[in-house]
């Protein structure tokens, strides 16, 4: 399957808050075509120039983009990780030897509804990692794309520079 028809299969199975975080593949390529079916005369013209800057800020602008998303989902979910340990040290001072002790029932029904939320937590962390994995193919396969078809070196710089102080290369 061909990435840009994965990426989109990715983006309608993603959460519909996270569906505009993802990489602006089509976007990108279209740039890139744009660049590289530009005849040799007019490289180094200013609009040939146009073109490049403008593939290159919209490139840093989806860099910016993927870290923001990321670092909020990542601040969420540590703060989701810390409800869920005060929570389950509610039930535990609650139930526990020192506890009052209610029903047991009551005490199986607030652990079931807490290993349900670890479920659900579970999935979007693996959902925040698959969409991780996703923006950064599509930015290896731009930069190769963009590098294959321009004769450019971008890939070279911005992994060494730009994607390398992202949360896409860790």
């Amino acid at each position: 399957m061909k990435f840009g028809k994965r990426l989109k299969q990715q983006i309608q199975e993603s959460l519909p808050g996270w569906r505009n975080e993802f990489i602006s593949y089509k976007d990108l390529k279209k740039l890139v075509r744009l660049i590289s079916s530009a005849p040799s005369m007019l490289n180094g013209s200013l609009e040939y120039g146009k073109t490049e800057a403008e593939f290159v800020c919209l490139l840093n602008n989806e860099i910016e983009k993927f870290n923001a998303f990321f670092m909020e989902q990542e601040e969420d979910f540590i703060i989701r990780h810390k409800e869920f340990q005060q929570r389950i040290q509610r039930v535990t001072d609650k139930w526990g030897s020192k506890g009052s002790q209610p029903s047991e029932n009551d005490y199986k029904e607030e652990m079931s509804r807490i290993r349900k939320d670890i479920v659900n937590f579970h999935g979007e962390m693996v959902l925040l990692m698959n969409y991780s994995n996703i923006n950064y193919t599509g930015l290896a396969k731009i930069l190769k794309k963009y590098d294959k078809r321009t004769g450019g070196l971008l890939r070279s710089p911005f992994h060494s520079e730009g994607v390398a102080a992202t949360f896409l290369y860790n």
